[in-house]
This record gives structure tokens, sequence and C-alpha cells, in this order.
């Protein structure tokens, strides 16, 4: 099983718009693709240094399926255009760790 990790950050000011349109549109939307392979994804939210920084955590089975959602180039960010005018900064790759104790 493979866990893909990502980073954001946002104003204060954008922070909940974003956390609505992760939740409302984007969430929904990776759901809605039906990967297979694809297990669940979790939201994390904190405040710091006068930013909010958020981190995705999603769940697959193998790379073979967090292929199927990123592309070929299955490190690079799948950032949509409304989240990129929300955020401030994010990580342009993403990280992929083997979860070798699940919960």
């Amino acid at each position: 099983m493979i866990s893909r990790i990502w980073h954001g950050w946002t104003t204060p000011q954008n922070a909940d718009a974003y956390e609505r349109l992760l939740r409302e549109e984007i969430f929904a939307g990776i759901r809605a693709r039906r990967i297979e392979g694809f297990i669940d994804i979790q939201l994390l939210r904190r405040p710091v240094d006068g930013e909010v920084e958020f981190v995705t955590l999603m769940r697959f089975e193998n790379l073979e399926a967090v292929r199927a959602f990123a592309g070929a180039d299955h490190e690079a960010s799948v950032v949509p255009p409304r989240a990129r005018e929300l955020l401030s900064r994010f990580d342009a790759r993403s990280q992929h760790y083997e979860i070798l104790v699940p919960a």
C-alpha cells in the first residue's frame, strides 16, 4: 500500500474557501473517477507562521494506481487551476511512502 503526501499553504483569508473547494469539488471529483486501486483521502489543516497549511494524505493499493491518478510522472503535484488561485504556494512534487503498518 502507498501513501501520497502533499502540502499546500494559503492565507488565513483564503483557508475556508480552499477547504470548501477541496471537500465539495476536488475530493468529490477524485472519488467520482473511481480509480482502480485508490483507497481514500484525508485532509489535515493547521495554522503556521501566519499561513494555513493543508496536507493531503492519499492511500493507494500500489504505484500503478498512483499513476492512474497523477499520470506517468506520478510524483508531479495535481493542483487544479481553481485551487492554484487560492494557494500562496504548494509542493511541486508529492512524496510517496510504502505503508508498512496499516491503520
